[in-house]
């Protein structure tokens, strides 16, 4: 799978998690020039708290478009510090 924001891609993986739709990436696959960590925080009922990254791909930032439980609940240990996408990145074969 493939992220891919602005024309670029910000993540590769053959080992994505999927959960509610979404393609959570490991860590290690995402490509941290393109990520700035945000101060944005949500509370999922089931997962946990969730952190945020604005994406930035040529100077086009994607505020909060990343987000990754740094902790997670007993029933989300399967994405403990994987990052998903939304707000527009596309994330693809």
């Amino acid at each position: 799978m493939k992220a891919i924001w602005n024309g670029t891609v910000i993540a590769e993986s053959n080992d994505t998690v999927v959960i509610e739709g979404n393609h959570y990436f490991p860590a290690d696959t995402i490509k941290k020039e393109y990520f700035k960590s945000s101060d944005t925080h949500t509370v999922c009922p089931w997962k946990g708290t969730a952190s945020y990254y604005t994406v930035d791909v040529d100077g086009e930032a994607n505020k909060d478009a990343a987000w990754y439980y740094p902790e997670t609940s007993d029933l989300a240990k399967a994405i403990k510090g994987y990052v998903a996408f939304w707000k527009g990145v596309e994330v693809t074969k």
